[in-house]
């Protein structure tokens, strides 16, 4: 047992750095920015990184997709299918990435009209757009490279590449800004070598320490192949499609209530996406551990992992439970320091408390689940919890306000991974049934 939780945390410490600096790309746009002596230079880098995180979020597939097959092709040692894996996955990166190029003076005119951004503004959100569209094929490569890489057991990869993007953009956006005074302008033209940089940088990685080769053309628009890869990428794309619907509704519900129920939601929403931050490094590892244990047929391996991911997912649930429970009002005070927002947080934190704990069994099996390719199950998972909580707040909202929305969160949360828990053993026993057959 003690190989297998070095392993766990062989692969999910990287992946859990990885998660918090990511962030630091958006961070470093508004930080600069934020310097420019006018409000509206936040505003449009907070619109146009808006549109970028929907845009990118609804290609998460390639990632997850990508790692689930990756992990399996390693298990069994098949370096033939990991290339064929990869291939397939840079096709549909640099394909959907046309799409959005192409497609780019529809979507910003749909959004901003959606966001109703005042003439200012959406000028300079314009501009920052139009630039950084360019890096659609950097970015959506970066996911499939991301998750090829993990599948190989390999988190570090990802780690490096995302330190050299947030590097990078911090020295060409400050030297753009600062030196040749290009405004937004320069922000986005930093972030966009940023994402250029560190597809290059992942490529060259991957092929120093990997030599995949291209495969025929032929093999990798293998009828058979192509279907099981669009199954399982549509399941997560309809299911990505639930989880922005949650997310959005929920910021939406927030607005309706006040500039100060706003905040205050925003604010202890950051609680719970700390905890996603630690608990996705935990999925990742699952990802590469069981999709490799499915990949070499490894059963009795397979329910190893498992429990000792579920016991590391419970256990990390716990510290983040005491951690909000007696130092949640210190890290508000950190997060804010408009005291009307503290004190009205105060209300509804309790709610926040109880995330790690509703929370934890849903990114685990998500996890579990990506390695294995079963995400059928993940998609009825998160649509049942998406529909329990549409009807939770059509339900509690009209009586208890804002606690109704968080009621219906928490348990949209709990739904998930109770789904995922009580599927699992049909679901095992299914997958080797197949590999036998």
């Amino acid at each position: 047992m003690k190989s297998i939780n070095k392993e766990i945390l062989s692969l999910a410490i990287p992946s859990i750095i990885t998660n918090i600096t990511t962030p630091l790309l958006a961070l470093m746009d508004v930080a600069i920015v934020g310097h420019m002596g006018d409000a509206a230079y936040i505003a449009a880098i907070a619109v146009g990184g808006t549109i970028f995180n929907m845009i990118y979020w609804l290609f998460a597939f390639l990632r997850m997709g990508t790692s689930g097959m990756s992990a399996q092709a390693h298990g069994s040692g098949d370096g033939r299918e990991l290339d064929l894996v990869l291939a397939r996955g840079m096709i549909v990166a640099i394909t959907a990435s046309a799409v959005i190029i192409l497609a780019s003076p529809l979507i910003a005119r749909l959004a901003f009209s959606v966001m109703e951004v005042e003439a200012g503004v959406r000028a300079m959100a314009d501009r920052y757009f139009s630039i950084l569209v360019w890096g659609a094929p950097a970015v959506l490569c970066t996911y499939t490279l991301s998750g090829w890489a993990l599948g190989r057991k390999n988190p570090k990869a990802p780690m490096w590449v995302s330190f050299i993007i947030n590097i990078s953009n911090i020295i060409v956006s400050l030297v753009l800004v600062y030196v040749f005074r290009f405004k937004i302008e320069g922000v986005a033209i930093g972030t966009l070598s940023a994402q250029w940089l560190g597809v290059i940088s992942f490529g060259v990685i991957v092929i120093r320490k990997y030599h995949p080769t291209v495969p025929p053309m032929s093999q990798v628009m293998l009828r058979s192949a192509l279907k099981r890869f669009f199954s399982v990428n549509i399941d997560i794309f309809l299911r990505t499609c639930c989880l922005i619907a949650v997310t959005v509704w929920f910021t939406r519900v927030g607005s309706q209530q006040g500039v100060v129920v706003l905040a205050v939601n925003t604010l202890l929403m950051q609680f719970f996406i700390m905890f996603s931050y630690f608990m996705d490094g935990f999925a990742f590892a699952g990802e590469a551990m069981c999709g490799n244990c499915l990949g070499a047929a490894d059963r009795a391996g397979l329910r190893r992992s498992t429990r000792a991911l579920l016991a590391w997912g419970g256990g990390v649930a716990v510290i983040f439970t005491v951690i909000y429970f007696f130092c949640g009002e210190w890290i508000m005070q950190l997060l804010s320091g408009d005291v009307n927002v503290i004190t009205a947080s105060k209300e509804y934190f309790h709610w926040v408390v109880l995330v790690p704990v509703a929370g934890f069994l849903a990114f685990t099996w998500d996890g579990i689940y990506i390695g294995i390719t079963r995400t059928h199950e993940m998609l009825l998972s998160m649509a049942t919890s998406t529909a329990l909580y549409f009807i939770l707040y059509y339900v509690l909202y009209p009586m208890l306000g804002n606690h109704g929305l968080w009621i219906a969160f928490i348990c949209y949360l709990f739904t998930r991974g109770i789904v995922l828990q009580f599927a699992s053993r049909h679901v095992e026993r299914k997958i080797f049934l197949d590999k036998l057959i």
